[in-house]
């Protein structure tokens, strides 16, 4: 059973009569890792950004989390802004909130984006390992090398600002929050569900992504969702950021239906 939803912190941009997409991101992100798409995504659609509980702005409610209280939460938002159905682009975990809509209520959703994302992770130690970083220490500690994978090293070294906000970002979020979302990821596995999932569905990968690279983490997702389609991008984790110029032109046609 999910617990109850809590109502998520998000910025709604955007001409009112647009269609609307809602933007949803990463483990350790706030709703600000958005910000290469609001400017060319608001000339044509409405554009809702949210930070998932333990989150941003967004309520902390007691852990552990699962995938489908994220889900939970953003099916709330979307009955409180009377929003009947959305397109939908997440990364790494708000990929997972996604995939999770996308096989337990298709009726809420256009299209599927989904970004630097994983339908299971096979090696849980990571998690293991990063719950125990958490616990003792707080995210602060890791958020250095955390964010280490999130750009390839050369567009790291020359967009140092953009590094330290993200390193700022992780450091920034609720221990508690961050502890009960890993614990989500912990035990996420959607690989069954995937052939559910009939909404039109693009998977952006990253080629350098170190935390879900495209064998075998898209190369599921695709091989499991009908009709699916793959575009690689040269970047790692944060490939909407590193490649903000290639990444926002296909999550903007794909969510327009084309």
């Amino acid at each position: 059973m999910t617990e109850s939803p809590v109502r998520l912190h998000h910025v709604d941009e955007g001409p009112r009569d647009a269609p609307v997409i809602v933007l949803s991101g990463s483990l350790g992100s706030t709703l600000e890792m958005w910000r290469p798409q609001v400017g060319p995504l608001t000339e044509r659609f409405r554009v809702i950004r949210i930070d998932h509980r333990g989150h941003g702005g967004s309520p902390v409610p007691p852990g552990p989390y699962r995938i489908a209280d994220l889900a939970g939460d953003v099916i709330a938002l979307l009955d409180d802004l009377g929003l009947e159905q959305v397109a939908w682009c997440g990364l790494s975990m708000g990929g997972m909130v996604g995939m999770h809509l996308g096989s337990e209520a298709p009726q809420r959703l256009t299209s599927l984006t989904l970004c630097c994302t994983s339908s299971n992770f096979p090696d849980t130690t990571v998690w293991a390992d990063r719950i125990k970083a958490v616990a003792d220490g707080g995210t602060a500690p890791i958020a250095e090398t955390v964010v280490s994978r999130w750009f390839t090293p050369g567009w790291a070294a020359e967009h140092p600002d953009v590094v330290a906000e993200a390193a700022a970002m992780v450091a920034g979020s609720s221990d508690e929050g961050y502890l009960a979302s890993c614990q989500a990821l912990e035990v996420w596995d959607h690989r069954d569900r995937l052939p559910a999932i009939s909404v039109p569905t693009l998977v952006i990968a990253g080629s350098a992504d170190l935390s879900t690279p495209v064998e075998p983490h898209a190369r599921t997702i695709v091989d499991g969702i009908p009709g699916a389609r793959l575009e690689v991008l040269e970047a790692a984790h944060l490939a909407t950021i590193e490649r903000a110029d290639e990444a926002t032109p296909l999550i903007a046609e794909h969510a327009a239906g084309r």
